[in-house]
């Protein structure tokens, strides 16, 4: 080994020089200050360089993973914006909608038709962030000819940076495509004005914010990506696990998925993908009911940057946003919607929210401030996680059912009560009024309905039922019966009686109420056995836990003998109702609706009894007393007069029947709506007045009338559709 050479080094003013023999690795930091700025006491110590992002792999290919085989549906648009990319160029088109609706594929699929069938240069660049999207620009430009020296110029700041990639996008020999993915935060496109047209070609942008001014530029054009038609959404599904099922068990998985690519994407992957298992699509559609979410995302890689495509997982990127630019209200109100239905919501629903009259939010985390109710939605809307929709003239709030139950199951156990009793509570203040029997009110109703149903899924699944929210479920079951339309009425009361019997138990005062619930409306379905067999252990159970007085076991000894009277078990359907009417007079005073309503039972009875002694003039009485007490135009008033109509009737007093008939059937579709099937209960009543005074053309139409309205809406097999045929049968005959 040679000896060391030796060396010599000099500095002059602030420098120093260090010496070192062998194999050494010097690292050198030199500092100049301005005369005075040096530091006073102790290290001055320098902050790192911020990172430089280096340069996308590449800009001439979508680096966005695998693509779909086959883009569904969507005709219509790429049609247009095939157009638009084979034109002269100068236009931007926009992509907006929810996270994992396809607007990429949708990108990817024009991309590459541009470069394989159009002869346009395709650039892509992730739109992102703000450090993504010049790294990306930036290697556009050099794409496009920019020199080294014009590229760090740029980099460093020392030159505009979009000015240098827009002017060599404007003088490019080759048309080009540009696409701008995932520009989710329109901001990143703002500040850097980094969103131009060009004479050059086309920039086609994909975006969750539906809303940015931006959008609203000259030359833009801004078009929304939604779920695919449910045809196309099957066939996503075949193309992925063509062995998995039948087309129409892909059907099912589809609808049930909502038609969201994404998911339909991950399924399909899952499905085609099994190794230990062999799921059919009709063994996945049932545990897409115990798992939902967490099964579907099942589908996406373990590793890598397809964790990125998981459906929990590209809703809480949307959310994140939003509560890094300040309104971390979003996410709280978006789980309060997910304890409803993926159905319309009425905005009316979350007003009490808004103004602060609704119990709960001050436990939520974050919390959701009266005043901050409004922004949080728009931020929804604006971000496209819900959209607004119009329903039976009521404006609502929608947002897709799989993002609710992805968000729902990301809800912490702490914030599921607060959250839980907060959609009960505005659920209940949404009710109309008892006795308002309003169309607006109705359509109001039938709209909450499928978020009781939703709310005590989401109640049943962790473990959250409360009194409260059954007795809700029964009372929205009850409105919807009121409305007509029993089939549904039958769905959420069994829903609510099973619910409370499963969590609350069989002799809780709320399941005795919910059970109760379901009799009137197998009642009215003709289901006249089912309906004993249910009323008689309830009235029983009521009994003996509420007491022969309580109201609720009054309601149901009242439903009971309604039963026992079409059974024709007159002399029990008689003890029983004398024992409710005592009640009601002794519980609620005699001019109590209830009252009154047991009144023009007990009419209907006597009528079936052939008890006819002063049953007018007690028909007339009644009909005074409601009209006192209630008003000329309430429901049970136009039953008194019913009741009165019929003795008329009964009397031979055929005219005064059917003038009478026709004010009740005014009054009837005055208070249920024309389509009532209730209304057709009177409708028959005027045909028979019609008939006994030798109106035979008038009676068998009007007894047509019924029999076809009552064979569609309540079924050939109804007792009282087979009445109504019969009746229309013996009208007609010569």
């Amino acid at each position: 080994m040679s000896a060391p050479t030796p060396m010599e080094g000099h500095a002059s003013d602030s420098a120093r020089v260090y010496q070192t023999g062998g194999d050494q690795y010097i690292e050198e930091h030199v500092h100049h200050y301005a005369p005075g700025a040096a530091p006073l006491f102790g290290r001055h110590v320098v902050p790192p360089a911020e990172p430089r992002r280096a340069a996308p792999d590449s800009v001439r290919l979508p680096l966005v993973g695998r693509a779909p085989g086959v883009l569904r549906d969507r005709t219509d648009l790429m049609e247009r914006l095939r157009t638009v990319v084979a034109g002269p160029g100068g236009d931007i088109q926009v992509l907006h909608g929810m996270g994992g609706c396809g607007k990429t594929a949708v990108a990817h699929a024009l991309f590459t038709e541009a470069v394989r069938d159009h002869g346009r240069v395709g650039l892509w660049v992730n739109a992102s962030e703000r450090v993504s999207l010049r790294a990306g620009m930036l290697a556009v430009a050099g794409d496009r000819g920019a020199t080294g020296g014009e590229l760090a110029a740029a980099a460093s700041g020392r030159r505009a940076a979009a000015d240098l990639v827009w002017h060599y996008l404007d003088h490019s020999a080759e048309p080009w495509l540009l696409v701008l993915d995932n520009a989710d935060d329109p901001a990143v496109l703002e500040e850097g004005a980094w969103l131009r047209a060009s004479p050059s070609g086309t920039v086609l942008v994909t975006t969750r914010h539906a809303t940015s001014p931006l959008w609203r530029a000259p030359a833009v054009s801004s078009h929304r990506i939604g779920v695919l038609p449910l045809e196309d959404a099957t066939q996503v599904l075949r193309d992925l696990a063509p062995e998995a099922g039948t087309p129409e068990s892909a059907r099912k998985v589809a609808r049930r998925l909502g038609c969201l690519p994404l998911a339909l994407t991950l399924a399909g992957a899952h499905l085609s993908h099994q190794l230990l298992e062999s799921w059919t699509m009709d063994e996945y559609d049932r545990r897409l009911g115990e798992e939902s979410t967490a099964l579907v995302d099942r589908g996406a890689p373990a590793t890598g940057a397809g964790q990125s495509r998981l459906v929990g997982r590209t809703w809480q990127l949307s959310l994140d946003t939003l509560a890094e630019s300040g309104l971390p209200e979003a996410t709280t109100l978006l789980r309060l919607l997910s304890f409803w239905a993926a159905d319309p919501v009425p905005l009316s629903l979350l007003m009490p929210a808004a103004r602060g009259t609704v119990a709960g939010p001050g436990h939520l985390d974050p919390p959701l401030p009266p005043d901050r109710v409004e922004p949080a939605l728009r931020a929804l809307l604006d971000h496209s996680l819900a959209e607004l929709v119009e329903t039976d003239g009521h404006r609502c709030v929608q947002a897709h059912g799989v993002l609710l139950d992805s968000v729902a199951a990301g809800v912490s156990d702490a914030q599921r009560t607060p959250l839980a009793s907060m959609a009960v509570g505005l659920l209940r203040a949404a009710l109309p009024p008892e006795g308002a029997t309003s169309p607006r009110g109705r359509s109001q109703v039938r709209l909450l309905a499928p978020h009781v149903t939703g709310l005590l899924h989401r109640a049943r699944r962790y473990g959250l039922v409360t009194a409260e929210s059954v007795r809700t479920a029964t009372r929205v079951a009850r409105l919807v019966y009121e409305a007509g339309d029993w089939t549904a009425a039958l769905s959420l009361a069994d829903t609510a009686a099973r619910t409370a019997a499963e969590h609350l138990g069989d002799e809780d005062p709320a399941t005795i109420e919910a059970r109760s619930g379901q009799g009137p409306i197998l009642f009215r379905l003709g289901r006249y056995a089912e309906a004993a067999d249910l009323l008689r252990p309830v009235h029983r159970d009521a009994l003996r836990m509420l007491g022969p007085r309580d109201t609720r076991t009054l309601d149901a000894a009242y439903e009971l003998q309604r039963v026992l009277h079409r059974l024709g078990d007159l002399d029990e359907a008689r003890t029983l109702l004398e024992a409710v009417l005592h009640g009601r007079r002794e519980a609620l005073g005699d001019d109590h609706v209830a009252t009154l309503k047991t009144r023009c039972e007990t009419l209907e009875l006597r009528l079936a009894s052939d008890e006819f002694d002063h049953y007018l003039s007690t028909a007339e009485e009644l009909v005074a007393d409601s009209e006192r007490h209630l008003g000329p135009e309430h429901l049970v008033t136009v039953w008194a007069r019913d009741a009165w109509a019929r003795g008329l009737l009964r009397a031979g007093r055929g005219a005064e029947a059917e003038d009478l008939f026709r004010r009740v059937l005014a009054g009837q579709r005055a208070g249920y709506g024309h389509d009532h099937p209730l209304v057709l209960g009177v409708l028959i009543q005027l045909s028979r007045a019609q008939y006994a005074q030798g109106k035979r053309g008038e009676a068998a139409e009007s007894a047509h009338e019924v029999a076809e309205q009552r064979a569609a809406i309540l079924g050939e097999d109804h007792p009282e559709t087979v009445a109504a045929r019969a009746w229309h049968a013996e009208v007609g005959r010569p």
